[in-house]
């Protein structure tokens, strides 16, 4: 994968084109072993050696059997060394045999790589309630880390469901003069909603860092990205996203005492933010990103609150597809969230176009508000004039083909 489109941010190099692979001592693949009907569906990535590992899971009651694997084998040392995925099928709400099923997916890996069971992470995506083809999933198993299948393109598009592209970014800076790299793969276009973890994500970085600290960076950058987009208000049974960190990139250990801590959780928030976002753009059936950075909140929670509830709106969802400059809706949605706000105080801006302020409409030119709501990338501001604190919230339109993909999902 060429490392172009490299940006900088302050010490940080964003590389649009890498991934997961570009920190040093992992791989990944991917092949079609059957449970889709053509496309590629099995999914793997590996360390070289054990990593250090957070992750963050569904808050939805109903969590599905990889999940529960993954969590109790983590738990046991606070480690993993590789990942493998299937698309197409959830493995949700699947019993007694949904567990033993991830159990043997666990065991059939980690003998592949003659490593220990509880190294392996297990996750799944796709339709609820149909126990996963076995048959298939272990020959496939048996087969994927032979090397026609080991590259990171056959990774993200194996994860895939009705994501319409692949979602990955990575980053490097430089720490304790060695250079660190963090990379990131995605899935999710349907079913995201705000409360982790919104979709699949899969972190991988070769920094030293220890279990705790690599946990207590992943919750505070997934309240700010990851749990700062929606689609359409629904959250998985198989939402989860794992941080792996192997070590070899060779710095003194990152705690929250090292001089460059704050560097290493800017990385990890560009990584999550920019997948965040992708995964937003990418919502079934949206042609428009929307963006509500919302300012002078209180504090940062009600900030996060008042933008969460407006870009979770359907109606401000459907009248943004119709360029429609309907403020009212906004108005509406920051009225509902929750907050204590102070209505006449309130503004509320779409782009550079003002249409609500001091409690009262804005005069603005119809048709130069239509014409902003036409472009790829739809920003609204709202200033709450009560504080200093601010938070920024992604999702997308919701167009007609949100609900024909949805209501043949299952054909």
């Amino acid at each position: 994968m060429t490392l172009t489109q490299a940006t900088s941010t302050n010490e940080i190099v964003v590389l649009e084109n890498a991934g997961i692979t570009l920190p040093q001592g992992y791989k990944a693949g991917g092949m079609h072993c059957g449970v889709k009907r053509k496309k590629l569906d099995l999914a793997y990535i590996v360390s070289e050696v054990p990593a250090d590992v957070a992750g963050v899971y569904t808050t939805n009651l109903f969590q599905a059997a990889p999940l529960l694997v993954t969590q109790e084998s983590i738990a046991k040392e606070n480690k993993t060394q590789a990942i493998i995925v299937n698309s197409g099928n959830a493995n949700a709400c699947t019993g007694e045999q949904g567990i033993q099923d991830a159990y043997q997916i666990q065991k059939e890996f980690a003998g592949q790589l003659n490593i220990q069971e509880h190294l392996v992470s297990v996750t799944s995506t796709g339709v609820i309630g149909e126990l996963l083809p076995m048959d298939k999933i272990t020959t496939g198993i048996s087969q994927i880390l032979q090397p026609e299948f080991e590259a990171e393109e056959n990774f993200l598009q194996a994860i895939l469901t009705t994501d319409t592209c692949a979602k990955h970014v990575a980053v490097q800076f430089t720490i304790d003069g060695k250079t660190v790299s963090i990379g990131g793969a995605a899935k999710g276009s349907g079913m995201i909603h705000p409360n982790m973890a919104t979709m699949l994500g899969f972190v991988t970085t070769d920094a030293n860092i220890a279990h705790e600290d690599l946990l207590s960076a992943l919750r505070e950058v997934t309240n700010q990205t990851f749990n700062m987009i929606t689609v359409d208000g629904d959250t998985s049974t198989n939402d989860m996203v794992l941080v792996m960190a192997n070590g070899l990139a060779g710095n003194d250990q990152l705690t929250k005492d090292h001089p460059d801590w704050d560097v290493f959780v800017n990385g990890l928030k560009v990584v999550s933010e920019t997948l965040a976002k992708k995964i937003a753009r990418d919502g079934e059936g949206a042609t428009k990103l929307v963006e509500v950075q919302v300012n002078g909140a209180l504090k940062a929670e009600d900030a996060r609150a008042v933008g969460k509830s407006i870009i979770s709106s359907n109606l401000v969802k459907t009248a943004i597809y119709g360029t429609d400059a309907n403020w009212g809706r906004i108005v509406t949605a920051i009225g509902y969230s929750g907050v204590p706000v102070e209505p006449n105080l309130v503004k509320v801006s779409l782009g550079s176009i003002p249409v609500f302020e001091n409690g009262l409409p804005c005069p603005f030119d119809e048709a130069e508000a239509k014409s902003y709501l036409e472009q790829e990338t739809v920003q609204i501001f709202v200033e709450l004039n009560q504080g200093n604190s601010s938070a920024t919230a992604w999702g997308c339109d919701l167009t007609y083909d949100y609900v024909k993909i949805n209501a043949s999902y299952r054909t």
